[in-house]
C-alpha cells in the first residue's frame, strides 16, 4: 500500500510517537502550524469518518485525554480537527485527527 500513514503506522517511515496501543498511533506532524500540533492516526486504513466502525476509534478519547495532559493543553485550551475530502482539505486519504494548541488559535471559517 502506498498511503504515508500506512507506512508511518507500519514503522516503514519513522516518525516521533507520541501514544500508541493496538487501534490509534499518534505521532508529532513534522509541518506543525502550532507548538502543539500531534496527528492521531487510526492504525486500519479508512478515508474518512463516514466509513468508520465504532471500535476503530474507541480508544480515541484516552488518546487525546493523554496527549492533552502530556502536552499542558487543558489550562488553555486546544482544538482537535479532522479533514474530509478534497474541499475539506483532506491532504492524506486516511482518516486523522490534528490535535492543536500551545498558543492562542484563531477563529476558524
Amino acid at each position: 500500500m502506498s498511503c504515508i500513514f500506512c507506512k508511518i503506522v507500519n514503522k516503514e517511515i519513522p516518525s516521533t510517537i507520541l501514544w500508541e496501543n493496538n487501534d490509534l498511533l499518534a505521532i508529532e506532524d513534522i509541518n506543525p502550524v502550532a507548538p502543539v500540533h500531534c496527528l492521531i492516526i487510526p492504525k486500519s486504513h479508512v478515508t474518512t469518518v463516514a466509513e468508520v466502525d465504532g471500535n476503530q476509534l474507541k480508544s480515541l478519547p484516552q488518546c487525546i485525554e493523554d496527549l492533552i495532559i502530556e502536552k499542558d493543553l487543558k489550562k488553555h485550551g486546544y482544538r482537535l480537527v479532522t479533514n474530509a475530502g478534497f474541499d475539506g482539505g483532506q491532504e492524506v486519504d486516511h482518516i486523522h485527527f490534528h490535535l492543536l494548541g500551545g498558543k492562542k488559535l484563531g477563529k476558524m471559517g
